[in-house]
């Protein structure tokens, strides 16, 4: 898409104003200058869960809380058109992925879809951006990871003005299945092949499944992530897992 890859060039060219602390001058590297990405560096994922939970919301896992340089670099890449912090937000992902899950395990990457309007908004789908960046570093580390994306977002309101029944309400009725993605993630986790290939090493160990971990870039009540994994169970894949960037403070850590 040539508006993603404009947007991208002009990103990286152009900006003298840091996404973080938006200060001007000094050096930066993909938008960002050295101190914030200090401060970013130094956060470690933890788990998180909302307080009340949704009901059917799996065990999920934040890089840190929606709060400081964090939240300023994710609303300079989804609002403000900052399409050069997608690989270093990417690798976080990446690495908040690897917290989460046992890297002798295979991952199957299922990014939370966006609405039509939002990709419209934003020149993309600024989620399944970030998932490819998050693929790329986990197979340079050595991780056995794909993505799928078996939902397709329908419209519904700005979840901002909600409280949390009506963000649960929205995001039940917020997403549908989309059949060939399905093909494709059930494939992709070791489903819908009959009989499996199964890779057995000398021990007489069997290849495991892949963990089907749903991406996110913020989790705020859980709604979303909760209405994704009733989806993808009544479709058979079960979800090992939520990872997101950020975790709102009005939650309580795990």
């Amino acid at each position: 898409m040539l508006v993603d890859l404009w947007a991208a060039l002009a990103d990286l060219v152009l900006p003298t104003e840091c996404a973080g602390c938006r200060r001007t001058g000094g050096r930066l590297r993909f938008g960002v200058c050295a101190g914030c990405a200090e401060e970013v560096r130094r956060l470690r994922p933890r788990a998180v869960r909302p307080d009340p939970a949704p009901a059917g919301l799996p065990d999920c896992v934040a890089l840190g809380p929606y709060a400081g340089v964090l939240r300023e670099l994710l609303l300079a890449y989804k609002e403000r058109g900052r399409h050069g912090l997608a690989r270093p937000l990417g690798r976080l992902l990446a690495a908040t992925v690897a917290a989460a899950v046992d890297p002798r395990q295979p991952v199957l990457l299922v990014p939370v879809p966006s609405t039509a309007a939002a990709v419209r908004q934003r020149h993309g789908d600024h989620l399944r951006r970030l998932t490819r960046h998050a693929v790329t570093a986990l197979r340079a580390d050595g991780w056995r990871v794909s993505t799928a994306r078996p939902l397709r977002a329908l419209p519904r309101p700005d979840s901002a003005g909600l409280d949390s029944a009506g963000r649960l309400a929205s995001a039940k009725a917020g997403f549908a299945p989309r059949r060939a993605g399905l093909g494709v993630a059930r494939r992709r986790a070791g489903l819908d092949v009959a009989p499996r290939r199964v890779e057995v090493d000398i021990a007489g160990r069997r290849d495991p499944l892949p963990k089907v971990i749903v991406v996110d870039d913020i989790v705020t009540t859980g709604a979303t992530l909760a209405a994704v994994e009733r989806l993808l169970a009544v479709e058979g894949l079960s979800v090992h897992a939520a990872v997101v960037l950020a975790a709102t403070r009005r939650r309580d850590d795990a």
